[in-house]
């Protein structure tokens, strides 16, 4: 496969893209990619008690840029959380925009197997916008059943470093169990053991193009 220089984040909302691929965006921005971060909802009818609405997109500033994404390359929208199956097509003539504006050669979304509605209905949509790109899905391991370990990206200890340090920009979110710097580097190790590495993360092949 050659190397992607252009790549797109599909989050449904604005943690997904670092828990699911953040050690990659890492990595891919330290080879010289080109990295666009697309979140659809800032959740701000479900942060926490005494939390400004719009911290949650106050912290995906902060997170990305951890990451080294650039501010232009951060995309944030305003879909109601829990309701973008609501507006499917919405949606969907967003991501055909964001095809035509940016013409990625990789795209990172949910796995069509993620329960959550708003994380199935961006897999769904984005297959859709997608469809003539290679993509891949990520985990968000608390939201499947199935989630099939079919292909995987080596990483090194420091973009596992630089994801935990971008997830730690939500304060927000600092009560979730996934968010604990134990969990993220427990499940790099366990999908680097697969493939016999030290740290990975791993993805479902929705379509992969040569």
């Amino acid at each position: 496969m050659k190397t992607a220089k252009r790549i797109l984040i599909l989050a449904p909302h604005t943690d997904d893209g670092e828990f699911g691929c953040g050690g990659s965006i890492a990595k891919f921005l330290e080879d010289g990619a080109d990295v666009y971060y697309a979140a659809f909802s800032t959740a701000k009818e479900s942060v926490p008690p005494g939390m400004p609405e719009n911290i949650l997109e106050i912290e995906v500033k902060e997170a990305t840029k951890r990451l080294g994404i650039k501010p232009e390359n951060l995309l944030i929208y305003g879909f109601t959380v829990r309701k973008l199956n609501y507006v499917r097509q919405d949606l969907l003539e967003e991501m055909v925009r964001l095809k035509q504006d940016l013409d990625p050669d990789l795209v990172f979304m949910p796995s069509p197997h993620d329960l959550h509605q708003d994380h199935n209905t961006v897999a769904m949509e984005g297959q859709r916008a997608f469809k003539q790109t290679t993509i891949l899905a990520y985990e968000i391991p608390w939201n499947h059943i199935n989630f099939e370990t079919r292909s995987f990206i080596r990483l090194e200890k420091r973009h596992i470093d630089k994801k935990i340090y971008a997830l730690d920009a939500y304060n927000s979110q600092k009560m979730r169990k996934y968010a604990s710097k134990e969990f993220i580097m427990s499940l790099a190790t366990t999908r680097g053991v697969q493939i016999g590495c030290d740290y990975a993360e791993c993805f479902e092949v929705i379509r992969y193009i040569i």
